[in-house]
């Protein structure tokens, strides 16, 4: 099977850029720079119509558009890494922390922390702009660290997310980890160990190291 990955390096593609490199996967990547607003342009919306990344191509027709799908999608159909487990409490489980790490760490919290301009009102002077990004900026970093601490309540001791396995949570959770360590967001102690853990994996240096990280 072909599979060509949409990607943007440092973005919450890294996580299913780790998913892919741990399965040792052969695939394609495709650059997809937001900032010069290739995700709006018509042959990228032919496959993914919401502009979103990532996107994942399969046998260049059918495209997955979502992190959760395409990281269910890569457990499932590559089970002998065991990313997701075959207990269905503990896969349920994964999901529901990749569901919460995706939509609200990242969908609420650190959107208004890269993406200000996108809650700010129309038509404020300069005063009011600067006044306003910081109040939305500050709570999208106090989202962040509350939902951390709702993480961190889950997580175990030792190990991963949840389990013995590094698993599609894990992927989704080191994401929005490392973008706490880059904007100075203190993490809770089981939350810093397993971001700890996660990086130290072979195949996650690999990763920040292709995606321009040290």
């Amino acid at each position: 099977m072909s599979l060509q990955f949409h990607m943007t390096p440092g973005s919450c593609t890294t996580g299913i850029h780790i998913l892919l490199e741990e399965l040792e996967l052969p695939f394609q990547v495709s650059i997809v720079n937001l900032p010069a607003g290739d995700h709006r342009q018509p042959a990228y919306l032919a496959i993914n119509p919401k502009g979103t990344i990532p996107t994942l191509v399969l046998d260049h027709v059918a495209s997955l558009t979502s992190f959760s799908s395409i990281a269910y999608w890569l457990a499932r159909r590559y089970p002998r890494k065991r990313l997701l487990s075959d207990d269905p409490f503990l896969a349920a489980r994964a999901i529901e922390l990749m569901d919460y790490v995706v939509g609200t760490v990242h969908g609420q919290g650190f959107t208004r922390i890269f993406t200000t301009d996108k809650y700010l009102p129309e038509g404020l002077d300069a005063t009011e702009t600067q006044r306003w990004t910081e109040a939305i900026q500050a709570q999208g970093r106090r989202i962040v660290q509350e939902a951390f601490d709702v993480i961190e309540a889950g997580l175990p001791e030792t190990g991963y997310a949840t389990g013995a396995d590094f698993g599609i949570a894990d992927a989704a959770l080191f994401y929005v980890l490392f973008w706490a360590t880059k904007t100075q967001i203190p993490l809770p102690p089981r939350c810093l160990a397993l971001y700890e853990r996660i990086r130290a994996r072979p195949v996650v240096q690999q990763v920040l190291r292709e995606e321009g990280y040290r």
